[in-house]
């Protein structure tokens, strides 16, 4: 299956006007070069809180949802799918999400993925948590009978995210960022985290800039399905947005700092180098081996499947039970 997408990148900010006229601005530009998806970066329609803005203290909901319904009117007459970031006030519940929005090419929001690792402390003064809920499940959908997942940002340092995206049989995860808008202070701060020393050695000077690309070439690879890194061109950004087909190779990505489209035509059905497809679904069961089959049988403590001199569920040592008093006397 094909399918032409636009990766977004423009300078994401706190005003929710302008932010939604690089919106419309950018889906007409994605329609008039033929794609069927374009996927906009984290907060993109209302910008994000603790970094665009202080805090939600005096925010304008109202005009937010204005904004909201303005690209909804013009997407349906458009006649393309979006992924949407925004921040997303839950009427049932108070509670406030970092958010991306499916709207289908009628206009329609058909599902809403929630970040489910907001960056932040356990005290929720600090990051994502001093603003926003964490979410609590995956959000999923097909397109043209291709498999789509989402993520956002800081989703990025679990790799288990991906996994479980691999085992639903995600073809393309859209992952949206916000690692830009950095003022000057913490900017350096995160320079001199990293080491002068070590800035040769590395594709960047700050953690951003180091890992995020980085991972998003890996998890690639290692679950074989398309990336789509979408992030703010607001001064200063960490990186340009790219895409990533399923074997690691980038294959496109626009200049930093500057707002752009990145058009690619992604084939579900392209075979593509995977140096780990005959051993990645064992991997993904808890069995670490590769080759033929080896012995195995039963911890006799937790009756998992042991294949190693331990059992990898509770430790027991293979062939040999351990016994408690109150284990005895319990039977």
């Amino acid at each position: 299956m094909s399918l032409k997408i636009a990766t977004s990148q423009f300078a994401v900010s706190a005003d929710i006007v302008q932010n939604k006229t690089y919106i419309i601005a950018q889906i007409q530009s994605a329609k008039e070069q033929g794609c069927g998806l374009i996927h906009f970066p984290e907060c993109s329609l209302s910008g994000y809180a603790g970094v665009d803005f202080p805090s939600f203290a005096g925010f304008d909901w109202n005009l937010l949802d204005q904004q909201l319904q303005e690209v909804l009117s013009f997407v349906k007459s458009q006649d393309i799918w979006v992924i949407l970031g925004s921040s997303h006030l839950s009427k049932a519940s108070s509670k406030l999400f970092n958010s991306l929005y499916v709207i289908n090419n009628k206009g329609r929001i058909v599902d809403r993925y929630d970040k489910l690792f907001c960056a932040g402390d356990d005290r929720l003064k600090l990051g994502d948590l001093a603003h926003y809920t964490s979410g609590n499940h995956f959000t999923t959908f097909d397109m043209k009978g291709i498999k789509c997942g989402l993520l956002i940002c800081h989703d990025y340092r679990y790799p288990e995210l991906y996994r479980e995206l691999k085992k639903k049989e995600v073809d393309i995860v859209f992952h949206s960022y916000h690692a830009g808008n950095m003022d000057a202070t913490h900017q350096a701060f995160m320079e001199a985290q990293v080491g002068e020393e070590n800035v040769g050695f590395n594709h960047g000077k700050t953690y951003p800039e180091i890992t995020m690309p980085a991972t998003m070439v890996s998890y690639a690879a290692n679950n074989y399905m398309w990336i789509s890194c979408s992030n703010t061109s607001a001064k200063e950004s960490c990186w340009a947005s790219f895409m990533v087909r399923p074997d690691g190779v980038k294959v496109g990505k626009l200049t930093k700092n500057e707002a752009g489209l990145l058009i690619t035509d992604i084939d579900t059905e392209k075979e593509y180098y995977d140096s780990t497809e005959l051993w990645r679904g064992r991997a993904m069961k808890g069995i670490y081996f590769s080759g033929g089959e080896i012995d195995s049988f039963n911890c006799l403590k937790c009756g998992e499947v042991v294949v190693t001199n331990y059992c990898g569920n509770c430790g027991q040592k293979a062939g040999k039970r351990e016994f408690s008093l109150k284990g005895l006397f319990s039977k």
